[in-house]
């Protein structure tokens, strides 16, 4: 019986800290690349083991640039570059990423040291695009005051909504993420009632319900990020998103990450938030917060990230499904007979 791919370690409950890092990897360094991903595992369990209850846990993507580089052979049928979307009013940007590491403990000291250990690896094959360290803030609550991640599907919605099944057999148990870099300002956000901010969002700010329908706006941020598929059913997406900041420089955001079996619902998701749905109603909550960055990565599973496929193997593996005495260009290779 063949064995279920297995995933990484999408899903998980929330964790106290998180460390984004989306790297560049340098034209020529991708046989370093692999070496490191093959290693990933156990620098994992190096850290980790040190804090048992620590729940350090790290998930690789790979870019779709990268991929042809480092893999080759056939893709995740999924995988492309994010385009950046562009409304009347803002803007999602796509920006670079070969490499991204999402790192998650209950303890920031164990993110912080996976995270030096992994660009050690990496120093002088791949430069840093982004680097942030996110925060458990209070009860799950953003920068803006509000829940964020009620709506994360659990049991088994979770692996239904995350990862990749028969409809790309190949890369069962993968997945796809988005990443992007939201920064508030929260002079402008926090000036505004908590009525507006409601309605802004879609939920109530004390006490997290989702407002009714019919006094819902079309606008609100929940409204736009509810996708449903054409037999009605909402199509969900596992968010672990993650407030950051730096307070002497007046930064205060949000790191959205989203993992989902397919990119088009994130990308759905993009289009309603930024063009509107329809074309113009975009939604409130950009008004008062800018993304910065957006990256779209595949998502492996463990076994092929413990041992990333070669295109040179691939090549290898072709020449020697070839027939014994064909050369490919139609000739026998016996001696004179060519």
């Amino acid at each position: 019986m063949e064995q279920t791919p297995e995933p990484q370690v999408i899903l998980s409950v929330p964790t106290e800290a998180a460390m984004f890092l989306v790297l560049a990897v340098n034209e020529g360094a991708e046989d370093d690349v692999r070496d490191l991903l093959a290693d990933v595992s156990g620098l994992i369990r190096s850290v980790g083991f040190r804090i048992p209850d620590g729940a350090l846990g790290c998930v690789v993507g790979l870019g779709s640039a990268l991929w042809d580089r480092l893999v080759g052979g056939p893709r995740p049928a999924g995988l492309h570059p994010l385009a950046e979307v562009s409304g009347s009013r803002h803007t999602a940007p796509s920006t670079p990423g070969d490499l991204l590491f999402h790192i998650r403990a209950q303890r920031a000291d164990l993110c912080f040291e996976l995270a030096q250990r992994l660009v050690e690896r990496l120093r002088g094959l791949a430069t840093v695009l982004d680097e942030v360290h996110g925060f458990k803030s209070f009860d799950e609550r953003d920068l803006l005051g509000f829940v964020d991640g009620t709506e994360n599907p659990v049991g088994a919605a979770a692996p239904a909504a995350a990862l990749i099944g028969e409809e790309d057999p190949d890369f069962a148990g993968g997945s796809y993420v988005l990443v992007q870099r939201y920064l508030h300002d929260l002079a402008a956000w926090d000036a505004l009632p908590v009525s507006e901010q409601e309605r802004i969002v879609g939920r109530t700010k004390l006490n997290d319900i989702e407002l009714p329908d019919d006094i819902k706006p079309a606008n609100s941020h929940v409204a736009l990020n509810t996708i449903t598929g054409d037999d009605g059913e909402q199509i969900q997406i596992v968010r672990y998103n993650m407030p950051f900041g730096r307070v002497g420089d007046g930064e205060f955001g949000t790191y959205f990450i989203g993992y989902a079996r397919g990119p088009a619902v994130l990308e759905q998701m993009l289009s309603n938030m930024f063009v509107g749905n329809p074309p113009g109603n975009y939604d409130r909550i950009l008004d008062f917060s800018t993304a910065k960055t957006g990256s779209l990565f595949f998502v492996p599973t463990v076994e092929f990230l413990d041992d990333p496929p070669n295109p040179s193997d691939a090549r290898s593996h072709a020449e020697q499904q070839q027939p014994a005495g064909e050369t490919g260009n139609g000739s026998l290779g016996i001696g004179s007979l060519r």
